[in-house]
């Protein structure tokens, strides 16, 4: 009995040891073994992995696409413009064993460089083409960052800027500018109205002057409008075309 004791806890001391060298990794878990400080040359998993410690170290790293927020950058534009502008990142890990070897921290790291690139990118143009061109400047930012991170085993998929916050008296500037704008272009439309009524008033001088007779029915269908707008009695002068007309009426007959 004494001597079985002893095997007996050493089997359950090894059984314990197995047990707990078992490791489950999920589908977009991938585990970078250091063995004696040494990394080994493929990631291992997903599903049952065996980690023997303390000569193997694991690091569990996932390659689903992380959403990463920019806090809001102080950002001089190149008109001389102060503004806050904070983004959104979408990146994931494509080489596990790059992330974990080539930089102390990939999540601290794209953060850091995400923050200074939108800084660098958007201090480059002003503030018209920050507030209009948004999409090309997120195609430029994630271009850059790409780049850059593509040595840590980095893929950025995409970058957003979210938000710009203008500084109040930027803000009434630019209420005021487009309110400007708005007044411009309706004056532009009541101009180019007064210029096609004038061209048909135009066409229909001639018409008058190539025929006298329709002066006088104008005139009489302009009698004819006030007396329908108001019951009173009305003394005009009888135009001198009026008899005429009535003369030559006469004389046909």
């Amino acid at each position: 009995m004494l001597f079985a004791s002893p095997l007996l806890i050493g089997l359950a001391i090894l059984a314990f040891y197995l047990f707990s060298s078992i490791k489950i990794l999920n589908e977009y878990e991938r585990a970078v073994v250091f063995r004696l400080g040494k990394l080994l040359p493929h990631p291992k998993g997903p599903g049952v992995v065996l980690v023997f410690a303390p000569i193997d170290r694991m690091v569990r790293v996932s390659l689903r696409t992380i959403v990463m927020d920019v806090p809001p950058q102080d950002v001089i534009t190149r008109d001389n413009v102060s503004v806050k502008v904070n983004a959104v990142v979408y990146f994931r890990v494509m080489d596990p064993r790059r992330a974990i070897v080539e930089v102390e921290s990939f999540h601290y790291a794209t953060s850091q460089l995400a923050q200074t690139t939108l800084r660098s990118v958007l201090g480059q143009v002003e503030l018209d083409d920050l507030l209009s061109q948004r999409e090309k400047l997120n195609q430029q930012l994630q271009h850059i960052l790409d780049q850059r991170t593509d040595v840590w085993g980095i893929k950025v998929s995409s970058v957003e800027v979210k938000h710009v916050d203008l500084p109040p008296d930027m803000q009434r500037a630019m209420a005021r500018q487009a309110e400007a704008e708005r007044e411009k272009r309706a004056k532009i439309i009541h101009a180019e109205g007064e210029l096609e009524a004038s061209e048909k008033l135009g066409q229909a001088a001639t018409v008058i002057a190539q025929e006298p007779v329709t002066i006088t029915l104008r005139y009489l269908q302009t009698l004819t409008e006030i007396a329908a707008e108001k019951n009173s009695t009305i003394v005009f002068p009888l135009p001198i075309e009026l008899l005429n007309l009535l003369g030559t009426v006469g004389k046909q007959r």
